[in-house]
């Protein structure tokens, strides 16, 4: 696992385009040997003949394939380039520099190999058959950018069709680390996070599951916002996700948009591209929290929101408190491959969680609810946790 150093603060970086496509020069990805090729007898031991014993082994019982190959250490990062970063649908092409990218954390933070998919089709049903073709090749299955509502049936019939953890990271991973984020504001505050009233801007793939694991934590008046105002059930026209979302959420039965929602809240995440006025921030409850979440532009100015709570989250490196995916993803795949589950579950998901706030211990502060997303103990701590919730299912 590779070790990264740790910024002291968040600072504004500077870009050039020349140093940013030079980067990206030939791709960011290369597969490396880890048995040598340098005589006769090496050739001989890692291709022909000596190959064909292995293949005759594994033939003659599968269970072998994790040992004799990558297969049990290897995640496919697999989108359809529906809904790529805040780019929107620009096609399996244009994605791959970010799943290219994705397959580098995965290997820097958890040390696992991954190898981007990007599939010319946004047929669920194209989509998942493509995954049980390719089950052999593959450990785990990481989706990314896929478009809600799509993104919600393909993960689904995904877990049920593979006997592999599978999780997309645009829904799970921006959950777990805001809901260690919370976790981490909330204890600064000395207040626990059932008591918190929670507005969640954005009915999409973040802001639903964020919804799900902060009701599984105990968050107990969570109300959603999607471009229409507040997912309740008195709408007519919700599709069936958020239909279920509308009989779970607004228990205090609340009408109308962001100005009506946030007036006395605790909580504002911001999951959406939209926008937030100062003005409607101000009306906030006393030592609110507002996690700020859309990139580049943040629902509000980290700045201006803390002239009115007293916690401010944004996913941005140049701000301190960036909730970012890279906390989570490595980290619950290490952890779900290490101890062989075939799922990742509610349960996984609560450990890392956890393992994410335990990395920060006594630096924790309200500009630092969550680590750094550099800081080289959290992918560890995280695989562990991910790895004894999984065990501990078993039996």
């Amino acid at each position: 696992m590779s070790i990264v150093s740790e910024p002291t603060t968040p600072q504004q970086v500077e870009l050039t385009d020349e140093e940013i496509f030079a980067g990206h020069l030939g791709g960011k990805l290369s597969i490396a040997l880890t048995a040598p090729l340098e005589s006769q007898r090496d050739l001989s031991i890692a291709y022909t003949p000596g190959v064909a014993q292995v293949s005759r082994a594994i033939a003659a019982d599968a269970t072998l394939v994790d040992r004799y190959t990558w297969t049990s250490r290897l995640v496919a990062v697999v989108s359809d380039g529906s809904a790529v970063l805040g780019l929107g649908d620009i096609g399996p092409r244009a994605s791959l520099p970010v799943m290219e990218g994705k397959a580098a954390l995965f290997k820097n933070f958890a040390g696992l190999d991954s190898i981007p998919l990007v599939l010319d089709t946004t047929d669920p049903d194209e989509i998942v058959e493509t995954l049980i073709r390719l089950r052999p090749s593959f450990g785990a299955v990481n989706l990314e950018d896929i478009s809600a509502p799509r993104c919600f049936e393909i993960e689904k019939r995904a877990i049920e069709a593979l006997d592999c953890p599978v999780m997309h990271d645009d829904q799970h991973g921006t959950a777990i680390v805001v809901l260690a984020a919370l976790k981490g504001a909330a204890q600064v505050q000395n207040r626990g996070i059932c008591s918190l009233r929670v507005v969640i801007s954005g009915a999409g793939a973040a802001g639903i599951a964020c919804a799900n694991i902060l009701l599984a934590a105990g968050v107990a008046d969570v109300t959603v916002l999607d471009s229409k105002g507040i997912v309740s059930s008195g709408r007519d026209d919700l599709n069936p996700i958020k239909m279920d979302l509308a009989a779970r959420t607004n228990p205090a039965g609340r009408h109308g948009g962001i100005v009506e929602t946030l007036d006395g809240a605790d909580v504002f995440l911001g999951v959406s591209s939209g926008t937030v006025p100062e003005e409607i921030v101000a009306t906030m409850a006393d030592d609110g929290i507002v996690f700020a979440l859309s990139n580049p532009d943040p629902e509000i100015h980290p700045d201006v929101a803390k002239k009115h709570v007293a916690i401010v989250a944004t996913g941005r490196s140049d701000f301190p408190n960036q909730i970012n995916n890279v906390l989570a993803f490595p980290g619950v795949f290490r952890g779900a491959l290490d101890a062989g589950a075939r799922r990742i579950t509610q349960d996984m998901k609560l450990a890392a969680a956890e393992a994410i706030l335990s990395v920060v211990g006594d630096e924790l502060a309200v500009d630092k609810i969550v680590p750094s997303p550099l800081d080289p103990r959290v992918a560890s701590a995280v695989a562990d946790a991910v790895a004894v919730a999984a065990r501990r299912e078993r039996h």
